[in-house]
């Protein structure tokens, strides 16, 4: 499924639908941060996804890092709340447009091993100095800001 992230872009198609998402912020014992390459628009980012009907926010946290990075997780805290109306999300397979509500957890890895997925091209744990190099949406970066500012609240926007 091909996916179209407009930010603050005039340009951008109506949102028609919100769904629930989060993405989760995990470091290794290395304090490298798990990242992958998605393969819906090739950019980096941390793993995440929409939750499912009957699960928790919780297990949709640990479901989608392990479905596209083989590593289990434990979430531990939110770090914040992502609804900004300038971010949508466009599914050119479907006609989808949805507008941005994500979740963004701190996430300990508890097992597994590195493995792509469908949705995943690459996976890696990446040092933080190396983390400019990479293309990263706007929205993820200020999720990664963050989680390594360890605020002693989460984030949200009024």
């Amino acid at each position: 499924m091909a996916r179209n992230d407009y930010y603050n872009d005039p340009n951008a198609p109506a949102p028609n639908s919100i769904v629930v998402a989060v993405t989760a912020f995990v470091q290794d014992e290395h304090d490298r941060l798990l990242m992958i390459q998605r393969t819906d628009n090739n950019l980096w980012s941390i793993p995440g996804g929409a939750q499912d009907f009957g699960e928790t926010i919780g297990r949709t946290v640990v479901r989608e890092v392990q479905e596209e990075t083989g590593i289990e997780v434990e979430p531990t805290e939110i770090i914040g709340v992502y609804t900004d109306p300038r971010h949508v999300i466009e599914y050119t397979s479907d006609g989808e447009v949805r507008q941005e509500f994500s979740l963004c957890f701190r996430a300990t890895p508890v097992g597994g091993q590195l493995a792509t997925s469908g949705e995943s091209k690459q996976v890696h744990w990446v040092e933080r100095e190396r983390l400019a190099e990479l293309t990263i949406h706007p929205s993820i970066r200020l999720r990664i800001e963050h989680g390594f500012q360890d605020r002693p609240t989460p984030y949200f926007t009024y």
